[in-house]
């Protein structure tokens, strides 16, 4: 069985992988490892850099990166530039696809896995100050056709896709990075404009998805959507039958981070999660480290459904990455 470290993401501090950088992923032994911009320098270094995390003794583990388009791009060196996605959702479908697959190959050239995108949020409020241009469209079924469309195109050109950030971002007037955002639309409203485009590409398949650290009071009053198992597993696996992995977004972002990671983590865990992502703290992903090892070691059904599926998972997605 897979150790406690198979459930979390981490994250470097430089371009250069260091002594204590290997020291850091032989401990932990992540399944995930995220690329950020003081990563990268050009496109060789990062193909080097990836190169240097893949020789880490250890487990499998995959490379990813936040390259949507627009605003949220890390990399600027040997991927396409693409634009906002509200403007590349303007474009017909066959387009959008080819954007897709034209970044995947490029990222897969690099040594990367996975890309956190498509956004599946929609476009609803205008004061949004964190998602806005980042989806596709204000239209729930139009959102979701064109991320279907850029989903497709990720894996045609070998990349991994990761919808975010479920379930919907779009109507929030805080950024959860630096404060708990609430959504307030009823169940009905909820259903018939958040959900669409989520419901449309898991009839599809995309291997990953990311919560929000979002609270939906008609669904559960105060817990955000990533510690809350009514959402995460009753709503997305349960009712709407979703079998990839899910990832928390980043536990130490403000929405969720006043709890402390090990709490938020934990709670994350319960509500459903697969991948629990701490990033930019090597202190914190070893403190999360090593509460889900004692676990893992005296409490282990808490751990092994997600070890479980992970597993399953990784023979599906995995095994020939």
């Amino acid at each position: 069985m897979a150790g406690a470290g198979r459930l979390l993401w981490v994250s470097l501090p430089g371009p250069e992988l260091t002594d204590s950088d290997r020291e850091f992923l032989s401990v932990i032994d992540p399944l995930g490892v995220v690329i950020f911009r003081e990563n990268v320098r050009d496109a060789a270094q990062v193909k080097a850099l990836i190169q240097a995390i893949r020789s880490v003794p250890g487990s499998p583990r995959l490379i990813a990166v936040d390259q949507e388009g627009g605003r949220v791009a890390r990399l600027s060196d040997g991927v396409p530039a693409l634009p906002p996605m509200r403007t590349l959702g303007e474009k017909d479908v066959r387009k959008v696809e080819e954007a897709g697959e034209s970044l995947g190959r490029a990222l897969l050239a690099l040594g990367f896995d996975v890309d956190f995108a498509p956004v599946l949020d929609v476009d609803s409020n205008p004061k949004n100050p964190i998602i806005g241009d980042r989806a596709f469209s204000s239209d729930p079924e139009e959102a979701g056709t064109k991320a279907l469309a850029f989903a497709r195109g990720l894996l045609r050109g070998g990349i991994l896709p990761c919808g975010k950030h479920f379930p919907g971002h779009g109507d929030t007037s805080l950024d959860s990075h630096v404060d708990l955002p609430v959504v307030l639309a009823d169940a009905a409203l909820l259903e018939s404009r958040e959900l669409v485009p989520f419901r449309m590409v898991l009839d599809q398949e995309m291997p990953l998805m990311m919560t929000a650290h979002v609270v939906y009071p008609a669904w559960e009053k105060e817990t955000p959507a990533t510690l809350s198992r009514s959402i995460v597993t009753g709503i997305l696996r349960e009712q709407m039958g979703y079998r990839g992995l899910v990832l928390s977004d980043d536990l130490l972002m403000a929405a969720v981070a006043r709890r402390g990671v090990v709490e938020a983590g934990l709670s994350a865990l319960d509500a459903g999660c697969d991948g629990l992502l701490v990033l930019k703290s090597r202190s914190q992903a070893l403190a999360l480290h090593e509460a889900l090892g004692k676990i893992l070691a005296g409490n282990p059904e808490r751990i092994l459904p997600a070890l479980s599926r992970i597993e399953g998972w990784w023979a599906r997605w995995g095994a020939s990455r």
